[in-house]
């Protein structure tokens, strides 16, 4: 292994370090949601609600954040919002009302765009043709961030309270700073020319290219898919196979062994066969497990089926999301943040459907869950195959 390539391997653990910060917000504080309720003398729904405000004001920022990053730099864009996230944690450790409590969680999502849209292009930038090998060891050291979050926030809560958890996510965020200043490298200066476009022109650009469109719809509807999944899985295994509690991490983190695995694969198969070719290969296998699972609900077998073919199915959304932002990142290599802000705007805005075309196509069965997803997919086979022979 060159020395090249040994320092790209070391400096992604710092940049899935930066970017874990944002699930490990998100995640970290589920337990404490009832007693945050409690002492706030508010609803547990209010609580819950931090959620969508977090994810919504993360893709909105992820908008404004990846112009900025191409336009003032990547570690000055990254400091501002590992600072922000920081301050806006320490803040809602002092909140003592859930009106506080919302609009510093806001505030904390905001900033965490600010560092998150700049790491697909660090990753873009010193992978260079194998990014989809960077994006799949980014992911696949990330995942470890929301297994672990509500287990840490659970330890804090019983240790101290649910304040600990946030001044823990503040300190975290600070060390992340102090790692970037030694370690983060800037993105290559922009020519004269560059420094004079419009701070929207990066987005002009990506969405007016007819070949990216197959791969951001990729990045779309696997993201969509995923979140169905998420959105779902409670009331299928739960409720309608009847799931017990105790059991159902253990089904929930089978399948999402899965998306590890995937990972792993991609990385080494991806440098051999191309991203374009483990997309492929993606999106086919998983249309035909998607088809199969949809058999499996139609005719109501038995719990194992499903849970059996969940796994590939999450699997090959892993395989379609990693390669397909791995493609757009590389085709606009001079505009990776505002590539990577339109991932992550297209990523969590497909998701936020998912919750509610489930609730309107309820019916008591998770048929309507395994068609969602199946019809992600088909409109990826369907996107992908009006053109054949793409150039990156």
């Amino acid at each position: 292994m060159s020395k090249t390539s040994l320092a790209a391997n070391k400096l992604i653990f710092l940049l899935a370090a930066i970017i874990a910060t944002t699930p490990l917000a998100i995640d970290m504080y589920l337990p404490a949601m009832p007693i945050i309720a409690e002492q706030f003398g508010s609803d547990l729904s209010h609580v819950q609600q931090s959620i969508s405000i977090f994810l919504f004001c993360y893709a909105i920022s992820q908008i404004i954040a990846g112009p900025l990053a191409d336009h003032i730099g990547r570690r000055r864009l990254a400091f501002i919002g590992l600072l922000g996230f920081s301050f806006s944690s320490y803040m809602l450790a002092m909140t003592d009302n859930i009106e506080s409590f919302l609009i510093f969680r806001s505030m904390q999502a905001l900033f965490g765009a600010f560092f998150s849209v700049v790491i697909p292009g660090v990753v873009q930038q010193i992978y260079r043709e194998n990014t989809a090998k960077g994006m799949s060891y980014l992911s696949l050291i990330m995942m470890m961030a929301p297994l672990l979050a509500p287990g840490i926030g659970s330890i804090l809560l019983q240790a101290h309270s649910w304040r600990a958890i946030f001044i823990f996510l503040g300190v975290y965020a600070m060390i992340m700073v102090l790692l970037a200043m030694r370690f983060l490298p800037d993105a290559p200066k922009p020519t004269q020319r560059r420094r004079k476009r419009d701070i929207l022109d990066g987005y002009r650009i990506i969405f007016s290219n007819k070949k990216a469109r197959p791969f951001l719809m990729g990045t779309m509807m696997s993201s969509f898919a995923f979140f169905c999944y998420i959105t779902a899985i409670p009331f299928v295994y739960l409720e309608y196979y009847a799931v017990s509690v105790q059991a159902f991490p253990f089904y929930f983190a089978f399948n999402v062994s899965f998306v590890i695995l995937a990972n792993i694969i991609n990385s080494r198969l991806s440098v051999r066969f191309g991203a374009v070719k483990m997309l492929t290969f993606g999106m086919f296998f998983g249309a035909c497990v998607a088809v199969l699972l949809c058999l499996v609900t139609w005719f109501n077998m038995p719990f194992i089926y499903t849970m059996l073919l969940l796994g590939p199915l999450m699997s090959s959304l892993s395989f379609i999301a990693t390669n397909s932002d791995a493609l757009v990142l590389m085709r606009f290599k001079e505009h990776t943040g505002s590539a990577a802000a339109t991932i992550g705007a297209l990523r969590f805005g497909s998701g936020a459907l998912a919750g509610p075309l489930l609730l309107v196509l309820h019916n008591g069965t998770p048929l309507p869950f395994t068609l969602l997803m199946l019809t992600a997919l088909v409109i990826v086979v369907l996107t992908r195959t009006k053109q054949t022979k793409v150039v990156v």
